[in-house]
Formats: structure tokens, sequence, C-alpha cells
């Protein structure tokens, strides 16, 4: 028989991006009132929409796209009419040509030329005959299975550009997670004859009018009329623990520190950190385990540039080495209404990095000034129609997947499995690469956790949320397995 939550029982949940209002959310319809807690100036985290002189700019750019009914429902729930069905239009640019994504065989030979598509061709049959012994890298793997000369093309430069890593010290493991299923003969296959059996990409989704933000706003507003609170600008400087239970958190608002103690604490900040504030400090072994957890940042310029169309795509992917950016979005191409002036379009140039390298040293002037170099090095718009601009600085954006993140996670997965009411969840919460639909079932699940169900957060099917196949078999959350299947674009 389910328990029910007290309604008096007092939920403490860190974050306030899409895993931590969810569950919010979720306890507010159980008639239970919690208090949401996080640092930054608005809720939503990566999935935030910031605004500019009117310009909206999302973080990273967003779909809202799920094959988890459960999701949806709740998506549709709370947005209801407000939401715009985006048809999708991606290519990837290298060496000054645009590469319809996914693969259009007649867009791609055009490109490469004859010569280039038989040199290809002969790369790949070549690999195939004469394999590597044994894959021990990212370039081994790819290489294995499309060639040199198009993994030089369109594997290389995007994936060293995002994860700051030479593809030749990626491990293996981590290609075969991110595109697994794909070939080259696939991709061919699925390009010529549409193939049903092989995996391809959606043509469209949804996307709220005013970004995702406004889909975490009103998710914010709900918990307020509610009776629950949603504390944002409140940094948690320590986790209070006795024993196997946290008694208490407390946060600091603006040189103002508050203790809050509750029953139940959900967090999905990076684990990393979590781990770090706890009081008393954890072992050695487990905090060296934290501190180990990499991550990558991102760098997101916003220009606002004087013209009314600029490209047709939702956003491009720069594969050329010689430009530092990884990622262009046009906002415009979401959602109208992201743009204050129809005569104009406010796109993003994203940039990897990591805190404190040479990217994230660069003072907002300095950067600027490299995206309206690079936006016009790459022919997208001319120097005197580029106006105004802005930089947005997201830390810990992309959980690394290096060598060492297994071993380290799994000694932090122990630890906090001793906590009796602690649940962690989303991406950062779990160090795990994943969507946002995925960040919110972990959310929804941890509170049927509450109500006496028994399911190991960590065994979540990415694959069902994450990856893009059209046609899929539904599934209940019951159901979910720990497979993953993820893909190489984000």
């Amino acid at each position: 028989m389910k328990k029910t939550l007290p309604s008096d029982s007092r939920v403490i949940i860190i974050g306030a991006g899409p895993a931590g209002l969810t569950a919010a959310y979720e306890l507010i319809k159980l008639g239970n009132k919690p208090v949401v807690v996080d640092k930054s100036n608005k809720v939503g985290g990566l999935a935030r929409t910031e605004v500019y002189r009117g310009y909206r700019f999302d973080i990273g750019g967003h779909r809202f796209y799920t094959k988890v009914d459960e999701v949806k429902n709740l998506w549709d729930e709370v947005l209801s009419n407000n939401f715009r069905v985006v048809s999708r239009l991606s290519r990837i640019f290298y060496k000054g040509k645009f590469y319809n994504y996914p693969l259009n065989i007649n867009n791609t030979i055009t490109n490469l030329g004859i010569v280039e598509s038989f040199l290809i061709f002969f790369s790949y049959i070549k690999w195939k005959m004469f394999p590597y012994n044994e894959e021990k890298t990212f370039e081994q793997w790819v290489t294995d299975r499309f060639g040199r000369r198009l993994y030089n093309i369109f594997f290389k430069s995007y994936t060293e550009k995002v994860w700051g890593t030479p593809c030749s010290e990626i491990k293996a493991d981590w290609a075969a997670q991110r595109i697994k299923g794909l070939s080259l003969k696939t991709a061919v296959v699925n390009a010529l004859f549409h193939t049903n059996g092989v995996k391809s990409l959606i043509n469209e989704f949804h996307y709220p009018a005013l970004g995702p933000g406004m889909m975490w706003e009103t998710f914010q507003k709900k918990i307020h009329e509610a009776g629950g609170k949603v504390k944002i600008n409140c940094d948690v400087i320590e986790i209070n623990c006795e024993e196997n239970k946290i008694k208490s958190i407390v946060i600091n608002n603006n040189g103002n520190t508050e203790e809050l103690t509750g029953d139940h604490f959900i967090s999905s900040m990076p684990v990393s950190e979590f781990i770090k504030k706890m009081n008393p400090q954890p072992a050695p072994a487990i905090y060296s385990a934290a501190e180990n957890l990499s991550y990558r940042a991102m760098i997101l310029v916003g220009i606002i540039v004087d013209e009314k169309e600029l490209f047709p795509d939702n956003w491009l992917y720069i594969h050329s080495p010689e430009f530092k950016v990884g990622r262009i979005q046009n906002f415009k191409n979401w959602s109208r209404e992201m743009s204050a002036d129809e005569n104009k379009t406010n796109i993003g140039m994203e940039y990897f990095c990591s805190e404190g390298d040479e990217l994230w040293a660069l003072s907002d002037d300095e950067l600027i000034a490299l995206a309206k170099t690079e936006l016009e090095g790459l022919g997208i718009s001319s120097a005197k129609k580029i106006g105004d601009a802005v930089v947005f600085r997201q830390p810990k954006a992309y959980p690394v997947y290096d060598n060492d993140f297994l071993h380290n996670l799994n000694i932090i997965k122990e630890f906090l499995g001793h906590l009796e009411n602690f649940q962690t969840i989303g991406r950062n919460g779990m160090h795990r690469y994943n969507n946002q639909d995925h960040s919110m079932l972990t959310a929804m699940l941890a509170i049927r956790n509450l109500l006496g169900e028994n399911h190991d957060l960590w065994k979540v099917n990415t694959e069902r949320s994450y990856y893009e196949e059209i046609k899929v078999k539904k599934q209940s959350p019951a159901s979910i397995s720990e497979k993953s299947n993820e893909k190489i674009y984000h």
C-alpha cells in the first residue's frame, strides 16, 4: 500500500532548474509546500532564458521534444497554448560550405566534390578491411566505423571544441555511448532510401513562445501560488548531516545567512559541490572523488544583427578548426517572439571552454570582439551590420566523462546511497549528460520514492528521453532500464 506524504512534511530542494522545479511542482500537487533554493538570480538553470534589451537568449538551445508521456503531459499542463511548433534545420559549416545534418547524400557529394567523396569511400573500405586491433580511443572507434577522412571532417574538430581534449585521449567507451547505432553505411542508406529501420533525427519540435525560461518561470509562479517557496540568490554554503541523515542546509543571501531544516532533501546542484559542502566533511577518498569530477563550461555571446533574416537554420555546427566558436544559435528561427525587433536578428555564439582557461579568462569586451570577427569571417554577416552584444557565462554546463569519472562517480553514489532522507537528481546532480526531459523524469520518480515507491534514479533510461529516434515503442516508467544511447551533438 502506498504511503502518503504528510502535508507538513518539510521538503528542501536545492536547485531551481528543470529537475528541482519539477520536484517542487509534483509536491504541491500532493498538497505539500516545498522550499526551493538556487544561487542564481533567475530560475531555469542551464535551461533559463536571458533577456537583454528586449531580446531573448536561450543558453544552449533547448528543444521540447520527449518520448516520455508523463513529461510531455506536464509541459502541456503548465504551458498549455504557449508552445510553437518549430521545423528543425541544422547544418554543419566546414571549409566555407554548409552540410545538411543529418546527412543528405546529394548535398554532401556536391560540397565535397566527386574526388573527395571517392577518397572518403575508399578510406571507409580501408578501415573496414584493416581496423585497429583494439579500439581504445574515440579517434580509433570512429575511424573504424567511418574511415579516417570522414572522421577528420565531421567528428574531430567539433568534438575537440566541445570537450577540450584531443580525440586520441577520449575513451572509446565515450564514442560508443554517444553515437551508438550509427555507421557510414547506415547514414548513407538512410540518406538514400529513408529506411525506417535506420535511426534519424526528429524534424520538428515544440518550443515556448518566449524561450525555455517561460516554462520554468511558470513553474515558479505555480509553486508560489500553492504556498511553496522558490528562493533565488541563495547560495548553499553548508549541508549539515547527523549519522545517516541530512538535518539542515545553510544558505547565504547577499550576506545574510539562514538555516533551513527539513525532513527530506532533494538536490540538483553539481554533486561534486554537494559533497564539498557537507558537514562533517566526508572521508578523504569521497572528497577526492568529488574534487576529480570535471566539467566543461560554455560562454554565449549574444549578438544583435541589423538584418531581418540572417540564415534559415535553428543552429549551425562550426566544424572548421580555424574558428573557436562551436555552435551558432539563431533564436528568431526558434520563435519570432525571441526578437524585440522584427527587422533585426539576435543570435548566440557558443564557445565551449573550461573555467579558468584562455577563453574563460577573456573579458566581455574581448569575447564580443572575437565573436564579431568570427561572425564576419564565417561570411554570415558584415561588420557594419553587427550591432549590440552581451556575454553570458555558464559554468559546469556539461559533465565530462573522462577516464576516471565512472570510478569517482561510483564512490560518490555508494556514499550518498547511505543518506536516508536525500536524493540527487538532474544533469549535474547525477553528473550525467542528459536533456531536460530526462532531468524532469528523475525528479518525478524521486517524489514517487517519497510516496513509498522504489525507483533507482541512477538507472533511469536516457535512451527513451535523449536519443532522437522517430519510431519508438511507448514504455512506462516502471520499465525503464539503465541502457544508454546518447548522441554526439547536443
